[in-house]
């Protein structure tokens, strides 16, 4: 495996753009070989060795500099992703790291009282941020550096570093803890089994004598909600996760509540709050909690404004859209897409378009649903990469659905094959049953449409998709249901769709 390529395959078309710049950061120079070998490692049928040898040396084919060529240009990549990361670390981690790297370099270049302030600012910062770890480091170095001038009390140091040492072990044994319930939840999935992730919790958190930690510190108990909420969102289990994360969040606030430092893990569990009310659909106590989110966003915890506002966004719009508030949902939704204040991550940016797209398709706009998703601009691999299978999947579902609304009943069929070819294994699967049922009763639609008013055709959507309790049944599930429902009743879908959420 060649991990130059693998390295260069991450990389995003805006990634390859600032690598470029990165590239030129120096003075320039012509015929610059490492950006040179750059461009041939992104063409789209990969060369071999000796193809790259032969372009990038044509005379002497020197086979000993195309090495250490490469070489170079990977140093390159590792300085531009270390770069990058740093950039876009929303955590302190980075700026401690920075820190402590800035202390050993002025306490090597014997500026010792600008080195310690250094080390004062990186403790600050670490422990304000609970990076325990780091602490711990920043203390190492503050004891071997402790006969300076301009050192803080030995004592007073080795003190700190021992109450550091249990916290920081608190966490290790948290980070323990949290590998062994994300494995167990696992494998339990695996293996089709039902596993209450609360009780899993519990008995882990015991085991390693985390629970009244936990309670007590915000950090820990947004480590632990993250994990059950992932778990959450494979098995669709949302009917019994929303009393768990509410009765997590309300005890925290009763408890300890969330200082100025802990914003992140409220803004989060509100969040996660928030979607688990969308996902059961209780829209109007999902907009409640979101309404208290936007607030924090805007006030206490306005440095999170750009992680945070386009999720608000985004899960308004949806609750908006169900509670019959459609041009209002579009209108926010446009504003976010077209925002300058803004500039959406990767993942938000896709959010927001087959969010977008769905709206107009809601609304009745087929021509402003499609374009929406004909100008993405990125490939399903890299989608699939930001986003996941599953949002590549109903993406394709979307497109194949906005293809029959425009009478091309042949293309709409031919992409469901093209679909169902690719993602066969996919399918296979039993968690995609229903939507591998769903796809063959487009099938016998597209071919014959007017089936779909027959009794016939009625019996067989009811035999071919497993339904649950109307209260857990899946959303995202329920939109495409719904659509095949006012194909059969000739109703408008938005209104199919809304009363099917309603119950």
């Amino acid at each position: 495996m060649d991990d130059l390529l693998t390295t260069i395959n991450t990389f995003s078309q805006e990634d390859v753009r600032e690598f470029g710049y990165f590239m030129q950061r120096q003075k320039k120079k012509k015929g610059r070989k490492d950006l040179e070998l750059f461009k041939l490692l992104l063409l789209k049928k990969p060369l071999k060795s000796q193809e790259l040898i032969s372009r990038l040396y044509p005379d002497d084919h020197n086979t000993t500099a195309y090495y250490a060529l490469r070489k170079r240009l990977m140093q390159q990549l590792t300085d531009f992703i270390v770069l990058k990361q740093m950039e876009d670390d929303p955590s302190a981690e980075s700026s401690v790291m920075g820190y402590l790297s800035l202390a050993r370099y002025l306490f090597d270049a014997q500026a010792e009282r600008l080195a310690w302030n250094m080390l004062r600012k990186a403790e600050k910062t670490a422990l304000h941020n609970e990076r325990f770890g780091l602490v711990n480091a920043i203390y190492n170095l503050q004891i071997e550096k402790a006969d300076s001038l301009y050192a803080d009390e030995l004592e007073v140091i080795i003190q700190k570093r021992s109450a550091n040492k249990r916290i920081a072990d608190e966490d290790e044994r948290a980070n323990i803890a949290s590998s062994i319930i994300v494995k167990r939840l696992s494998q339990a999935r695996h293996q089709g089994k039902y596993l209450k992730f609360e009780d899993t919790i519990q008995e882990v958190l015991e085991t390693y004598g985390l629970t009244q930690a936990v309670s007590q510190r915000p950090s820990l108990l947004y480590k632990l909600m993250k994990i059950a909420r992932s778990a959450v969102l494979i098995r669709k289990d949302f009917y019994t996760f929303e009393p768990y994360i509410i009765d997590q969040y309300q005890t925290a606030m009763r408890t300890h509540g969330f200082s100025k430092a802990h914003q992140f893990y409220r803004l989060s569990l509100l969040y996660m709050i928030a979607h688990v009310l969308y996902r059961n659909r209780k829209f109007g106590q999902s907009n409640q909690y979101l309404s208290e989110l936007n607030q924090a966003v805007q006030k206490e915890a306005s440095s999170h404004y750009a992680a945070f506002f386009p999720r608000y966004v985004l899960l308004k719009a949806a609750n908006d859209a169900f509670l019959r508030q459609l041009p209002e949902a579009i209108q926010a939704m446009e504003e976010l897409v077209i925002s300058k204040k803004l500039t959406l991550h990767p993942k938000d940016y896709l959010a927001a378009k087959l969010g977008l797209s769905f709206l107009y398709f809601a609304q009745g706009s087929f021509q402003k649903a499609n374009h929406v998703l004909l100008y993405l601009d990125k490939t399903d691999k890299w989608c699939e990469k930001i986003m996941g299978l599953e949002w590549v999947l109903k993406k394709k579902m979307g497109e194949v659905i906005i293809q029959y609304e425009f009478g091309n009943l042949d293309l709409a069929l031919d992409q469901i094959l093209a679909f169902e070819r690719k993602y066969k294994e996919v399918l296979s699967q039993p968690l995609y049953q229903n939507a591998t049922a769903f796809l063959q009763l487009l099938k016998h639609f597209f071919l014959q449409p007017d089936i779909a008013s027959r009794k016939a055709f009625l019996q067989q959507v009811e035999s071919s998709l497993q339904f649950v309790p109307a209260e857990q049944e899946d959303l995202p599930s329920m939109s495409y249901y719904a659509w095949l429902k006012s194909k059969m009743q000739n109703r408008k879908y938005y209104d199919v769709l809304v009363e099917l959420a309603a119950g």
